[in-house]
């Protein structure tokens, strides 16, 4: 890619354009175009309020727009963008938390915020971004959607993609939840350059070689009005939002006074223009069949459905193979404890028990494995503390020769044996001597 010559600046000429479509009621798009930023939403819910998310999703990013790049600071573009995009998220989410009844709802988001040099750019869910560089579209964006990961598994096409059932099916998008991604990267644009941010009432009703020769007309203005006729000529089916940006010698960009964007003011197009106001609880008549059961394929497309039965079946299954797990595991440990023995005091005597000196609720971990006749009060001070707080042993033999180690240490010392008694001669008196 070869960046513009030194000494060129380059200048963003910009329009938006917008039309409900053939077969909706209202417009859930809201797109926004300046000299510094291209901003498409495409609301989600159906009847959950895609036009609100859509509308205050472009409210809260375009707000970037009212930062010069000098009055940023040390914030690059890219830094900026991804602090106005998740703020959005977090306004979608204050407003499903204060209303229920949007809960549902939600947008996907393609924005390009230029810096004098380079895009900063934001991506989520299935609004594209294409480039026209010379005669040649590239696809600049990644659906986030099922097919796309069918795609990039290899297991379809991309044509087979584009008349798939589930095609429009979203794996990612702003929804005011925690687990909120988008896809930020910088571009480099070159002289010439051409940028639509389209939602998918463009990509699905007309193939990209149409999209190419529209986005190639005379100018940007009457390539937005092709491409939204082509796509209200393809069926209508959705809203169909288009944003364009071309990239202009900046000392040139004034020359085009005929431009939709001469005049340098932003141009605001679909549900943000129109500001719709949040919901407050259903408006539908319960007398009133059609109403009850007609469905908004964008409330189908995008709003969380009721868990199926064997939704159900899996996450009952998934808790019984995990109490399972709990139980075996719960078993061995058992089993390792009844492999234990220790030496302990029992009514008074050294006994010797299997398991382990432990208590846990609902659960006996020690058995009484046999009694002694030494009595516990027989041994020293020291033996008698060790006894009772239990004497850990390697095996039943061990246990056992531990025990034979006590008793002895608790035998009563012999009694020492007398001296045998040596009998002594009686003394005989003498005989009197006898005078003559």
């Amino acid at each position: 890619m070869t960046p513009p010559v030194s000494g060129s600046p380059l200048a963003l000429r910009y329009t938006a354009l917008t039309d409900v479509g053939l077969r909706r009621s209202n417009n859930q798009d809201s797109g926004y175009a300046s000299p510094h930023l291209l901003l498409l939403a495409d609301g989600m819910g159906g009847a959950a309020a895609g036009d609100l998310a859509s509308s205050e999703a472009v409210t809260i990013i375009r707000s970037v727009d009212d930062d010069t790049p000098d009055g940023r600071g040390d914030v690059d573009a890219l830094d900026h963008l991804t602090q106005v995009v998740n703020a959005a998220n977090q306004r979608l989410g204050a407003l499903i938390e204060a209303d229920p009844a949007v809960e549902g709802m939600g947008t996907t988001v393609e924005a390009m915020l230029w810096d004098g040099e380079k895009f900063a750019v934001a991506h989520l869910g299935d609004s594209r971004a294409y480039r026209l560089r010379g005669h040649k579209l590239t696809q600049l964006s990644a659906d986030h959607t099922f097919v796309q990961s069918l795609v990039d598994e290899g297991r379809i096409t991309s044509e087979e993609a584009r008349h798939h059932p589930h095609r429009s099916l979203l794996l990612r998008a702003m929804l005011g939840r925690d687990d909120f991604e988008a896809d930020y990267s910088w571009l480099q644009p070159q002289l010439g350059d051409r940028y639509l941010l389209c939602s998918d009432g463009l990509s699905d009703m007309v193939e990209d070689e149409a999209i190419a020769r529209a986005l190639g007309a005379e100018s940007i203005d009457v390539a937005a009005t092709d491409l939204v006729r082509l796509a209200l000529e393809g069926g209508g089916a959705d809203n169909v939002t288009v944003v364009i940006g071309e990239m202009v010698d900046a000392s040139t960009a004034d020359e085009e006074s005929e431009l939709a964007c001469a005049d340098g003011m932003p141009q605001l197009v679909g549900a943000a223009a129109e500001a719709p106001q949040p919901r407050r609880g259903a408006a539908v008549d319960v007398h009133d069949s059609t109403a009850r059961f007609a469905v908004d394929p964008e409330e189908l497309r995008y709003a969380p459905r009721e868990p199926s039965r064997w939704r159900l079946a899996r996450w009952l299954m998934a808790i019984v193979v995990l109490f399972a797990l709990i139980g075996v595991g719960a078993w061995y440990a058992y089993q390792w404890t009844q492999d234990q023995y220790f030496v302990s005091e029992s009514d008074g005597t050294v006994a010797i028990y299997r398991g382990v000196d432990a208590d846990l609720p609902f659960v006996t971990l020690r058995h009484l494995e046999s009694e002694t006749d030494i009595e516990v009060d027989d041994l020293s001070s020291f033996q008698q503390s060790q006894v009772r707080n239990g004497i850990e042993a390697t095996d039943l033999a061990d246990a056992e020769q531990i025990v034979r180690e006590l008793r002895d240490d608790a035998a009563p010392a012999p009694s020492p044996t007398p001296s045998p008694t040596v009998p002594v001669a009686p003394t005989i008196p003498a005989p009197a001597t006898v005078a003559p």
